[in-house]
């Protein structure tokens, strides 16, 4: 390699810290970090998991889905309540407070999207999201 700028790592961190950096600054009026938010999302879209189902789908290992709800909890986003059907496993519930910050999250969240992927036209876009998808998301071999 000759430039680092053909670097895709260097190309991905970069575009990352543009977006991460937006985000950020826009959901700490709130008190929330991008990951924060991230894990209030999945909540929003279903109450009530384990935390490990949100480590699955936030790709996150124990140690900071931990942490992660720890924090949380301190903020008073979000409760543990044991299982009904399991006491040794406790259940993650937004709190009232909680619920109450997804609508103005999640116009920040796309307002930061809006303003970030203004430069790409709307085929760009489809095409951009499919490769990051596949590249973020898929299962390794």
């Amino acid at each position: 390699m000759e430039r680092i700028e053909d670097c895709f790592g260097f190309l991905l961190g970069k575009a990352y810290q543009k977006v991460f950096q937006l985000e950020k600054v826009r959901l700490s009026a709130y008190g929330v970090t991008p990951v924060q938010f991230v894990l209030l999302h999945v909540l929003w879209e279903k109450d009530g998991q384990k935390g490990v189902e949100l480590g699955t789908r936030l790709r996150l290992d124990g140690a900071t889905i931990t942490g992660l709800l720890d924090r949380l909890e301190q903020m008073g986003l979000i409760e543990r309540r044991p299982s009904p059907t399991d006491r040794r496993t406790n259940l993650i519930y937004l709190t009232p407070r909680g619920r109450e910050l997804e609508k103005p999250l999640n116009e920040i969240s796309d307002e930061v999207n809006r303003e970030a992927m203004s430069i790409f036209r709307e085929e760009e876009l489809a095409m951009l999201k499919s490769m990051l998808t596949r590249l973020g998301l898929e299962k390794e071999a």
